[in-house]
């Protein structure tokens, strides 16, 4: 048997339950691993809540996570048996052993451990498609990062100023702030409320070219009036709610903006982006440019208190999980 943490109905931390489950098997394509470390992602309350559409209950929560792989099914190719391996955004993660279609696994460097690959591949690849492809950030641009003492936040706020650029971090507290400007930072803002001002006289009125909003609906609007003529909206995420219906013809006043909500999910579609995104991560992970934080770590069957403590803004950097 294997042990999982599996909701019923939708809800609160209360309805994720520790359960024992029979230990599944590789089918062709999949792969068995025993995970070593599960990431704890916002994506897993969208899940929870009902926010985001179960493929079926009782659901196995969870998308990101590190371990061994312990078999395998007919024509897999990309692992083995023995190998180390990592995974982002195929859900079924709140597991002691989980089966997961082989070639979303990646090998994991020798040099990056279990709980590391289990903080930053989810998040870490989610800040490669919007620095390197959403949007190319170059030496020379000013960008805003929402929630940037986050898990994806410091990644970005670390990479962006690897790449040359100044960040302004968004933040809700002195102390997230303190965080996001030790991690790459330059300019930092506590609330959204007054952004576009800010913003303005950061930029010294220019505004930017990209805006960088994993809030959503609280800070949606302040976010679009915080871009230059031709600035590029990037929505991806939804932590305050989702974002109202937009009159698009607003795009058009405000100075011909862009809107886009990517996913991961579409950004590694193909195994070669899967692969590039992955490689692009470790780089910059082994180099030192960018450093993950495991700030918070739970027994994955405590992942109700997990839960509470992310959605109540009390976590930091990353959050994993231990089976």
């Amino acid at each position: 048997m294997t042990k999982a943490i599996r909701i019923h109905v939708h809800g609160g931390p209360e309805v994720m339950k520790w359960e024992d489950v029979p230990t599944p098997e590789p089918g062709p394509g999949e792969a068995l691993v025993k995970q070593e470390a599960v990431g704890l992602n916002y994506i897993d309350v969208y899940f929870r809540t009902g926010l985001y559409k179960a493929p079926a209950m009782p659901l196995i929560i969870g998308q990101e996570g590190a371990g061994t792989v312990t078999a395998v099914g007919v024509n897999v190719t990309h692992v083995a048996p023995g190998d180390r391996v990592a995974y982002a955004g195929a859900i079924g993660g709140y597991a002691t052993d989980r089966v997961i279609p082989a070639d979303r696994l990646v090998k994991l460097p020798d040099a990056i451990s279990f709980q590391t690959a289990a903080a930053m591949m989810l998040q870490g690849m989610t800040a490669q498609y919007l620095l390197r492809r959403t949007y190319t950030v170059k030496a020379g641009d000013t960008i805003v990062v929402h929630a940037a003492a986050g898990g994806v936040g410091l990644i970005m706020c670390q990479w962006a100023k690897h790449l040359g650029a100044t960040v302004i971090g968004v933040v809700s507290s002195q102390q997230k702030a303190e965080l996001a400007h030790a991690h790459g930072a330059a300019h930092t803002i506590v609330g959204a409320a007054d952004l576009p001002t800010e913003v303005k006289r950061i930029t010294g009125g220019a505004m930017v070219p990209v805006v960088y909003d994993s809030v959503g609906k609280d800070t949606f609007n302040l976010s679009i009036d915080s871009l230059a003529p031709l600035g590029l909206m990037v929505s991806y995420g939804n932590a305050s709610g989702p974002v109202p219906p937009v009159d698009i013809g607003m795009l058009a006043a405000k100075g011909s903006l862009f809107l886009t909500r990517p996913s991961l999910a579409t950004y590694t579609a193909k195994r070669a982006d899967l692969e590039r995104a992955a490689a692009d991560l470790f780089d910059v992970v082994a180099n030192g440019a960018v450093k993950i934080k495991v700030n918070q770590t739970y027994a994955l069957k405590d992942a109700a208190a997990a839960h509470a403590a992310l959605e109540a803004r009390k976590t930091t950097g990353s959050t994993v999980l231990l089976p």
